[in-house]
């Protein structure tokens, strides 16, 4: 048995087909860490990774009591045996954690983030109130009491639209749009919220790909409130296209966002690890804040230093009181997620009718490939054949049967019932 410290992937919600966690079981099994993960089933790609060294089945919803959910971690940690590092896969299990520390200090170990700040940072309209208190750049964001103020403020301003889920835990259970969407027309907006009296969304200003860029920000804040690692990054295609989780990106310095992102923290007195979404508008030059995600990003395996630190094995290095070696990260990295790449490479080529770019293929890292650890790709391959087969079929499975009435071979007055496209992958928990 090792004699380091253990780790816990945390996971709050059902969203097995994204590949975050899997980076930090691998990156942690790596380092000869004990990495334990909480799957939703024996045969998730996580739970098949060879870097892991046990998996705890326990599928939640998030709407569950927090004191249902802490009592599930606190049996995990029994279970364990030993103090273990608890690394938050999603907005939800890092509020959980922060907010339950001193119940969980039994068992795990945690940065000391202020308890209140990790809901209020992953809770959208409580961001855009931190931007403001501290001068920080963001796209004008209103929080609509009801629809009819949802549909009056993007008369106002003019479609598209962004609309986001205000709070965190909203998406998992009691979601509008599930993740970032730009909604173009107020049919669309009415279609995905005219249900709701009073919808849980905030509504942003849409910033056209075409006048700005996609940025982002990986870090680790050690206890002193010291940034240990700073990471800026690129982002060139996503899913959904332009507004979702990052499928093809290049890591790149940039110090005036490593600059903001630093301060920021250093200002909030933020512990632990972070995401911070930029976009950078052309139109007046300034990178502009859209997320900050208080976990890990899904792509933080695309920033490394020369030493091959990662923002969670500084974490994992300073929660257990090791040192953290100082490194720069190594520039013009790229990652891929190969399946939703080419899914918005295609979307993206048929909008615009004209092939994508091409991009560099050198220094990639990969998702889900992996040659030690070949399982997990197998595992999402499958998985994903499974929902693109279920996304292609549904306006089949949905026809409605012709009325007993109608002459036999013919379709009622009103027509079939068709389904409007749903996303590649599950929206509870589509954390970016």
């Amino acid at each position: 048995m090792s004699d380091q410290a253990p780790a816990l992937l945390v996971k709050v919600g059902q969203f097995p087909q994204l590949h975050g966690g899997l980076g930090v079981v691998r990156t942690l099994g790596r380092m000869g860490v004990l990495t334990y993960a909480m799957v939703e089933d024996r045969f998730t790609p996580v739970a098949l990774s060879r870097h892991l060294a046990g998996r705890f089945v326990r599928p939640t919803t998030g709407g569950e009591a927090t004191s249902e959910l802490v009592s599930a971690l606190l049996r995990i940690g029994r279970e364990i045996g030993r103090p273990t590092v608890a690394v938050a896969e999603g907005d939800e299990a890092a509020v959980l954690l922060a907010e339950n520390a001193d119940r969980l200090a039994e068992w795990f170990v945690l940065p000391p983030v202020p308890p209140e700040l990790p809901r209020r940072l992953a809770s959208k309209e409580g961001l855009h109130g931190i931007c403001q208190e501290h001068g920080v750049p963001t796209p004008r964001t209103r929080s609509p009491v009801d629809l009819a103020e949802l549909v009056a403020v993007s008369r106002d301003w003019g479609f598209p639209v962004v609309l986001k889920d205000r709070e965190p835990f909203t998406k998992l259970n009691d979601s509008a749009v599930g993740h970032t969407t730009v909604v173009h027309d107020e049919a669309e907006l009415l279609a995905r919220c005219g249900r709701a009296g009073s919808p849980s969304v905030i509504v942003q200003e849409y910033i056209p790909l075409e006048r700005a860029e996609e940025w982002f920000t990986h870090l680790y804040v050690d206890a002193g409130g010291i940034p240990r690692l700073v990471f800026t990054g690129h982002k060139l295609r996503s899913w959904p296209p332009g507004t979702g989780l990052t499928t093809r990106a290049r890591a790149r310095s940039n110090t005036v966002l490593a600059t903001l992102a630093a301060e920021l923290c250093r200002a909030l007195g933020y512990r632990g690890i972070a995401d911070l979404d930029w976009r950078f508008d052309l139109r007046d030059g300034s990178y502009k804040l859209v997320d900050f995600n208080p976990r890990f990003g899904q792509q933080f395996r695309l920033f490394s230093t020369a030493g091959g630190l990662d923002v969670v094995r500084a974490m994992y290095l300073d929660l257990t009181g090791r040192h953290v070696p100082d490194g720069t990260q190594i520039d013009d990295r790229g990652f891929i997620v190969g399946n939703l790449d080419a899914a918005s490479a295609t979307v993206t080529a048929w909008r615009e009718r004209r092939l994508p770019a091409a991009l560099p293929r050198r220094d990639l890292e990969r998702a889900w490939l992996s040659r030690d650890d070949p399982l997990p790709a197998v595992a999402e391959s499958v998985r994903f054949s499974g929902t693109v087969a279920r996304r292609l079929t549904k306006p089949l499975r949905t026809l409605r049967v012709p009325d007993k009435g109608a002459p036999d071979g013919h379709e009622p007055p009103h027509g079939p019932v068709r389904a409007p496209a749903g996303p590649l992958l599950s929206r509870k928990g589509a954390a970016k």
